[in-house]
């Protein structure tokens, strides 16, 4: 057994050993910026935004052994009390993912850069530039998914000569989206060009071939091609120390924009570490989680994970459903990291009878089941599907799933919460559709209205950011990344979009008990925010960051407020 990797014995023992730790007094420490368990923190002087039922906005909140104890509690002062005096800040409850790939982010290779909220080629030759700073001599600096062209002025890929005018010292490495294309450096095509000139490592294994200006081609969905060639190298020479390392920087970017909790929607399986099916969004599915499983083991997680399993074989007899069903507990770690259920999917949907089979199994089976769609005649087969299963098996308290949903009517809406099944809205078209006039929905207005269980999601982060609050301002304006009002008026209000990423999100994790909101009694987790979100022009939506995350009662981002 490679000893890096935790053990199934490891996970039951933390899981374990953390569960004691939540029923006592003293919480687990994850950062250097803990609060002690004896400690009470007192945040003052705050807007607080506590999205409870009445919409009550606080301006003190009192913290102790990692939960909320007071909300609009008169000031404690003495020892072991340590106030914070926010200023006037704005404090909303810690945001929430439903729908997400945070895994991918997790295990990226090389010095991954956070490019999503850059808006031109000089905005990513800065950032590029700024890491260098820490990156070991001779190590590769990335940037994978989460960007798109798009929202870059010059709407392409910067150069071979504008990237080593960034980092001239270091391979670097550009890669959009699912299957490229890419982007590199001199020095990352000298590292190419090596590589094809060598005998392959795998009979499968094409060709980069880095054109004279850096660009990679894209890979096919499939894949295989130039660009699946590029990340297949990538990861070869990637350690468990730096998928470990690459964990906590996915996790600190999620701290820092106010991001504490993910419900992770897997990875596309890929078949061995030496198969040339390297698209981005594809791992080893038993392994892929094991540097944030090592660093749970540990104390070092510092936002909540929750992990579906995504099942995506068209065989008929449905073996490793039926054997994940079997083997695997559902809902099953501690509040920190736990397992989910079946999502984002049971079988890929086009399979026909594949897919309805799979429907009934996990009915069959008790779990909660999750589907996505792309337009209104995959809305139609879940409902049916869903509809056909209830009949034989009880679905109607599992909190059955469909997400994105661009197209809706209000008869499959009424009849999806008739199941008592929710809908997740995707926001992340804002920034996709290859037409600046047009995006495909979601019709967010129609939905929320109609009164079926809802909340939003962004779907990053191979096709889309992890920021939430990019989505919250496609969400609340309808513009899209080439500046074009794109969505009709199916606007939500500031007060719904937060709403829905917080205390409607938690539902879809079986945690609306728990997080979601600022109460006495809940875990306490939220961002303080560098802006007043419901004050700020649209514009500045998108440039809104925490000054001070707090999850699990402890302070797990602070960029200068303490």
């Amino acid at each position: 057994m490679d000893q890096r990797r935790p053990s199934r014995r490891k996970f039951l023992g933390a899981a374990a050993g953390a569960a004691t730790i939540v029923a006592g007094p003293v919480a687990v420490p994850v950062s250097g910026q803990n609060i002690a368990a004896e400690e009470t923190l007192v945040l003052v002087n705050g807007r607080i935004h506590t999205m409870d039922a009445a919409n009550t906005i606080a301006n003190s909140v009192t913290i102790r052994n990692g939960r909320f104890v007071g909300v609009n509690a008169a000031p404690l002062a003495g020892a072991g009390v340590r106030v914070i005096d926010l200023g006037g800040r704005t404090v909303v409850p810690g945001l929430i993912e439903p729908h997400i790939h945070s895994v991918s982010l997790a295990n990226r290779p090389g010095y991954h850069t956070i490019l999503e909220n850059t808006t031109s080629i000089r905005e990513i030759q800065e950032a590029l530039a700024a890491r260098r700073k820490d990156v070991p001599a001779g190590a590769w600096i990335t940037s994978m998914g989460g960007w798109h062209p798009n929202q870059w002025a010059e709407h392409r890929h910067p150069t071979l000569a504008e990237l080593d005018q960034a980092v001239p010292d270091h391979p670097v490495l550009l890669y959009e989206r699912f299957t490229g294309p890419c982007a590199t450096n001199s020095l990352g095509k000298a590292f190419f060009d090596a590589v094809d000139a060598a005998p392959p490592v795998h009979p499968d294994i094409k060709l980069v071939n880095v054109a004279a200006n850096g660009a990679i081609a894209a890979a096919s969905q499939t894949g295989g091609g130039p660009s699946a060639s590029a990340l297949f190298h990538l990861r070869q020479i990637q350690t468990f120390a730096d998928r470990k390392r690459s964990t906590v920087d996915a996790m600190k970017y999620s701290a820092s924009v106010g991001l504490t909790t993910h419900l992770d929607q897997v990875l596309f399986p890929t078949p061995g570490p030496l198969h040339p099916s390297q698209i981005l969004s594809n791992l080893d599915q038993y392994r892929m989680y094991d540097p944030w499983l090592e660093l749970h083991r540990e104390g070092k997680t510092i936002i909540r994970l929750q992990m579906n399993f995504l099942q995506n074989q068209s065989d008929p007899n449905l073996p490793e459903l039926k054997e994940r069903l079997r083997n695997q507990f559902q809902f099953f770690g501690d509040d920190m990291m736990r397992t989910g259920a079946i999502g984002e999917w049971a079988a890929p949907l086009a399979s026909g009878a594949v897919w309805r089979e799979a429907q009934r199994l996990v009915a069959q089976a008790g779990w909660r089941n999750e589907n996505a769609v792309q337009n209104l005649a995959g809305l139609t087969q879940v409902v049916e599907a869903y509809e056909a299963v209830n009949r034989e098996f009880d679905i109607t308290q599992r909190r059955w799933v469909v997400h994105h949903v661009p197209q809706v009517n209000a008869d499959l809406l009424t009849r999806l919460k008739a199941l008592g099944c929710g809908v997740e809205m995707g926001a992340f078209r804002w920034v996709t559709s290859s037409d600046p006039k047009v995006v495909a929905g979601p019709p967010f207005r129609t939905i929320v209205d109609h009164g079926v269980q809802t909340g939003i999601h962004g779907d990053g982060v191979h096709i889309a950011p992890l920021n939430p609050w990019q989505h919250i301002y496609f969400a609340t304006t309808g513009v899209n990344s080439f500046g074009d009002h794109v969505n009709g008026d199916q606007q939500l209000t500031r007060a719904e979009a937060l709403r829905l990423f917080t205390r409607n999100n938690s539902w879809f994790l079986r945690m609306e008990d728990k997080v979601s909101s600022i109460e006495r009694g809940k875990l306490a987790d939220l961002a303080v925010l560098d802006r007043d979100y419901f004050a700020v022009p649209d514009v500045e939506i998108k440039k809104i960051r925490s000054v001070l995350t707090i999850v699990d009662g402890k302070i797990v981002h602070d960029a200068g407020l303490v």
